[in-house]
């Protein structure tokens, strides 16, 4: 199998250098056409029968392919949208015209001729462009996966089905339509993800679910509009200090959330804490990496961490930092929060329970901007507002899908892959677990230091290699 591999990195990385030249943000919807054209084109090469399901935002690509022996039908999900471009911040010319690279001396990456690849290729190595990894990389590999087979006239023991969703990076808000009016093109028995990053040791990894999220705004407000802090500072309450006792009331100082109910009905069992405890996490590394001297105490260890629900403040605003600061009582302060949510946590009870919090320290909550004679009446009102969520799942870790692909791991690289109950970010393929009643696994492939999201996003040659032959691994073990 490693030989076969090694005579596909080249194809791999000319077909990825290809895909990855088309520009991807789906705030362009023309940009998004040319990929599922790109898609289709791809996809046919390989023998499937290609689908563009329209909806009411953009369209959703569906690949499929049947074989006479097979009983089961397994269906992979990728997303071809990427996240935006500020080309500016990246260290290349275009950020869609993929560059290889190896570190320095230094510690930097720099420029290497793609020409060096004809002859050797280092591991080490790496690729960067705008969805390098995230997510167009794992496509490439099932594809080329596909194709070592079929050279091997080998078909895969189960039906495949293939979804690349357009839309993933901004919350797959056509995701629900399209299942509503084609559920029945997407029955599969295993659904199997394959996004996200594998485990920092790079060791082949499993990762049973994904905590879901819900956002929600906190307002507080001050005198009417802005007032001269030397005329009006004692005098007219400051949003600032509002908010800030607001969100201050609500963890103590080991980061533990204080809101009344918020952690009820988690709890591990013994199987649960063993495949927790199996995770090769270094405490110190994680810590160096983040530049923290000490961790928040939720959960005895960082995987126990991402099994409760979290309270995070992801954005603050009150007056003017910086160029444009004036010596002002502000008129409103503003506070995004969001709740990373567990399976057994629900989004609507956990924006409650903080509603509820706010009320018991003496606040006047408000579903609605205040009105004049809100303002006159109610001396400390909190505006809050949230979205409608996204759930989390999680699939048991001796249930058969579970069985299934840690056997096939292992079968390949000869050791125990990493399995992870539940990874920390949230995918909006929820959808399909929940509307569909698939068990789903997600199959991280790409390095943990890929800068999904951020500049100079890449993808070690490494991974490349053993993403290509973890999806051979799948596609070759009977179910």
């Amino acid at each position: 199998m490693d030989a076969m591999v090694a005579r596909q990195m080249l194809p791999a990385l000319e077909e990825l250098k290809d895909y990855v030249s088309i520009p991807n943000d789906a705030v362009n919807p023309e940009d998004i056409q040319e990929n599922v054209q790109w898609a289709e084109k791809a996809f046919a090469k390989r023998g499937f029968q290609t689908s563009v399901l329209k909806n009411a935002r953009l369209p959703l690509f569906l690949a499929e392919m049947s074989f006479p022996k097979a009983s089961k039908t397994v269906m992979f999900y990728f997303h071809l949208d990427g996240q935006p471009v500020r080309a500016d911040e990246w260290q290349q010319e275009d950020p869609f015209r993929m560059v290889l690279r190896e570190k320095g001396a230094d510690g930097a990456y720099e420029d290497i001729n793609w020409n060096l690849l004809q002859s050797t290729i280092n591991d080490e190595w790496r690729v960067f462009g705008r969805s390098s990894s995230d997510d167009k990389g794992p496509i490439i590999m099932l594809l080329q996966a596909l194709d070592m087979l079929q050279s091997e006239r080998q078909s895969p023991p189960f039906n495949i089905k293939v979804v690349l969703d357009p839309e993933e990076e901004k919350g797959s808000p056509g995701l629900k339509e399209t299942l509503e009016k084609h559920k029945d093109r997407f029955q599969a028995d295993y659904l199997i993800v394959m996004d996200g990053p594998m485990h920092a040791s790079n060791i082949p990894t499993l990762t049973l679910g994904c905590r879901g999220s819900v956002g929600f705004t906190l307002a507080t407000y001050g005198p009417i509009t802005p007032q001269h802090s030397g005329h009006y500072g004692n005098y007219a309450p400051n949003p600032g200090f509002l908010l800030a006792k607001v969100i201050a009331s609500m963890k103590d100082e080991q980061g533990r959330v204080l809101v009344d109910g918020f952690y009820n009905g988690i709890a591990f069992d013994e199987e649960a804490l063993k495949v927790m405890a199996a995770v090769p996490d270094n405490k110190e590394e994680i810590n160096a990496r983040l530049v923290i001297a000490e961790e928040e105490k939720v959960g005895n260890n960082y995987q126990e961490s991402l099994q409760y629900p979290s309270l995070n403040i992801r954005g603050m605003q009150s007056a003017v930092v910086g160029k444009g600061a004036a010596t002002i009582v502000p008129d409103e302060a503003v506070a995004l929060l969001d709740i990373r949510l567990v399976p057994e946590t629900e989004a609507k009870r956990m924006v409650s329970l903080v509603d509820s919090h706010i009320q018991k320290q003496g606040y006047t909550v408000l579903n609605h901007a205040p009105t004049t004679e809100e303002r006159l009446r109610y001396p400390q009102i909190v505006f809050m507002q949230s979205s409608g969520g996204t759930p989390a799942f999680r699939t048991d870790v001796n249930a058969p899908i579970s069985v299934w692909l840690r056997k096939a791991l292992a079968n390949s690289y000869k050791k125990e892959p990493v399995v992870i109950r539940m990874m920390g970010g949230t995918v909006p393929v929820v959808s399909f677990v929940q509307a569909l009643d698939v068990p789903a696994v997600l199959v991280p492939l790409v390095n943990v230091d890929n800068n999904q999201h951020s500049p100079d996003e890449n993808l070690r040659l490494g991974n490349l290699r053993m993403g290509m032959k973890t999806c051979l691994s799948i596609l070759t073990s009977p179910i």
